[in-house]
C-alpha cells in the first residue's frame, strides 16, 4: 500500500462574480468542499498539484499552457491541521497532521464541471458566503471567505 504524502492543496474555484464551486465527496455525503488533494510525490510543486487535482476532480483544465492557467493564483497561505480519524489510515503510521497550501482559480461563469465519480457525486456553484456555510471543513470555509481579499 502506498501512503498519502501529508502535503496537499486546497483550490477555491470561483467566477468573477464570486460564485464558488463546491463538490460532494462519495465517501462522506455530508462533506461539501473545494478541490483538495495530496502531492503525488515529494518533488511535485504545489502549483502542479493544484492544476492536476483540479483536472482530475472537475475536468477543468488549468494546467500550464491552457487558457485557464493564468487564473490559478497561489495565495501563499498554508493550513496545518489534524487529519480526520476517518482518513488517518491513508497516511503513514505516526503521521497525524497535514499541511495544505491554498490556491484560487478564477474561471468564467458557466464553466462546465465533469466530476470524477470515484471521488465526487455532486457539484454546485454558490455565492461565496453560502459556499463557506456549506463547507464541512472550517479551514475550507475560512479560505472561501478570504476570496474577496485576493481579488482586490
Amino acid at each position: 500500500m502506498s501512503f498519502k504524502i501529508p502535503q496537499s492543496v486546497l483550490v477555491v474555484i470561483h467566477t468573477p462574480a464570486l460564485d464558488v464551486l463546491l463538490i460532494q465527496r462519495t465517501d462522506a455525503p455530508d462533506f461539501w468542499q473545494s478541490v483538495t488533494g495530496s502531492k503525488d510525490h515529494e518533488g511535485e510543486d504545489f502549483a502542479a498539484t493544484a492544476a492536476r487535482e483540479v483536472w482530475e476532480e472537475t475536468g477543468i483544465d488549468c494546467r500550464p499552457g491552457t487558457p485557464l492557467a493564468a487564473g490559478l493564483c497561489d495565495w501563499q497561505l498554508e493550513n496545518v491541521y489534524d487529519i480526520y480519524p476517518r482518513w488517518q489510515h491513508r497516511y503513514p503510521p505516526g503521521v497525524t497532521r497535514n499541511t495544505e497550501h491554498l490556491f484560487g482559480l478564477q474561471v468564467p461563469a458557466g464553466t462546465p464541471v465533469v466530476l470524477s465519480p470515484r471521488e465526487h457525486t455532486a457539484a454546485c456553484w454558490l455565492p461565496y458566503r453560502e459556499a463557506a456555510e456549506r463547507c464541512f471543513s472550517p479551514s475550507n470555509a475560512e479560505a472561501i471567505l478570504l476570496l474577496p481579499h485576493f481579488l482586490k
